[in-house]
C-alpha cells in the first residue's frame, strides 16, 4: 500500500489523503496563509516537480518550495505534484476571499500620480524593468527558513490590498504596508537574503532596496532616506538595511514594505502578525 500524505496547516487543520499504489510511502507538507495575499511553505520529497494553475514552482534540492496567493486569487488553486518514484497528484486548494479598504490620498505631485513627461516615462519603463528582473530570480536557496519579522516601527499607515484614490484619481491596490515613523528610524531587513537591487532614487520608489529570500520570495524597502547595503550583500533577520524617509511619490516620512512571490504581490502581515505595541514613556514610581 503506498500513502500519499499532505498536511495542510491552516490553524490546527490537519487534511491527510491516501493513495493505493505502492508499498513507498512519501509526504507533502503544506503550512501557511490560504488566504488571498497569503503565503505557503511547502516541502515535497527531493526531485518532485510541481505547477501551481499550470505555472511550476521552484523547488530546492531538498525538497522544499513556496506558493503565493495574489489579491485577486480564485477560491480554488491546483497544485499538482510528481514525485521522482510516483504518479502525478492533484490537489486542490481552497483559498479563502478577502475583503479590501479603499484608502484616498491627495496632495501628492500631479507629476507623480499621472507622469507625461517623455523622460519621466523612460526612466519608469527602466525602473520598472529593474524590479522586475529581481521577481524573476529563483534562487534554489531557504534563506527565508529562519523566519520573518516586522522592517520598521511606527505607525501602519497603509495596509495591503486597498484601493488607492490618489488626488481623486483611482490606481492600482496598494501592493505593501507602510509604516509611518520619523525620518532617519532604522530600516532592518526582514529576514534572511541577498540583496538584489540598491537604487539611489527611482521615480516612484524614491531610495529602494530588494532583498532575495530565495525560491522567488522577495521583499522591497521603498521612500527611505538612506541606505546601508549595496547589491551582493547578504543580510540576517533584523539587520539594518537603511533609515526611513520620504523620496519618491511621497507625502511624509514612511516605509512601504512589499513582499512578493515572483511577480504576485503578497501581504507582509500575514508573514509576522501584529506589529509590537508602541511603548509609551511613563514616569518611574518613588
Amino acid at each position: 500500500m503506498r500513502h500519499f500524505l499532505i498536511r495542510l496547516s491552516i490553524g490546527a487543520a490537519i487534511v491527510i489523503a491516501a493513495a493505493a499504489q505502492s508499498a513507498t510511502a512519501w509526504a507533502l507538507d503544506l503550512s501557511g496563509s490560504f488566504v488571498q495575499g497569503g503565503l505557503v511553505v511547502g516541502k515535497a520529497d527531493p526531485g518532485s516537480k510541481l505547477t501551481l494553475d499550470g505555472h511550476m514552482v521552484a523547488v530546492a534540492p531538498d525538497g522544499s518550495f513556496l506558493l503565493g496567493f495574489g489579491r485577486n486569487a480564485k477560491e480554488t488553486a491546483v497544485l499538482k505534484v510528481l514525485p521522482p518514484d510516483g504518479p502525478e497528484m492533484i490537489h486542490n486548494l481552497k483559498i479563502e476571499k478577502r475583503r479590501f479598504k479603499v484608502q484616498r490620498i491627495d496632495g501628492l505631485p500631479e507629476r507623480k500620480v499621472t507622469p507625461m513627461k517623455a523622460e519621466d516615462l523612460a526612466r519608469i519603463k527602466k525602473e520598472n524593468a529593474l524590479v522586475a528582473e529581481v521577481r524573476k530570480r529563483a534562487t534554489p536557496k531557504t534563506f527565508f527558513d529562519t523566519g520573518f519579522i516586522w522592517p520598521a516601527k511606527g505607525r501602519i499607515s497603509g495596509v495591503f490590498g486597498s484601493q488607492r484614490i490618489l488626488n481623486g484619481k483611482p490606481r492600482n491596490p496598494h501592493n505593501g504596508v507602510d509604516v509611518a515613523a520619523p525620518k532617519g528610524t532604522p530600516v532592518v531587513a526582514m529576514g534572511d537574503g541577498v540583496v538584489a537591487l540598491s537604487h539611489p532614487d527611482m521615480f516612484f520608489n524614491g531610495k529602494t532596496v530588494m532583498i532575495d529570500h530565495g525560491l522567488g520570495l522577495t521583499s522591497v524597502y521603498i521612500h527611505m532616506n538612506s541606505s546601508t547595503v549595496k547589491e551582493g550583500d547578504f543580510v540576517t533577520k533584523g539587520m539594518q538595511i537603511g533609515t526611513i524617509g520620504t523620496t519618491g511619490r511621497s507625502t511624509g516620512p514612511h516605509l512601504h514594505w512589499g513582499v512578493s512571490w515572483f511577480k504576485t504581490p503578497l501581504d507582509p502581515a500575514l508573514l509576522v502578525g501584529p506589529p509590537e505595541p508602541e511603548k509609551k514613556n511613563t514616569p518611574e514610581k518613588k
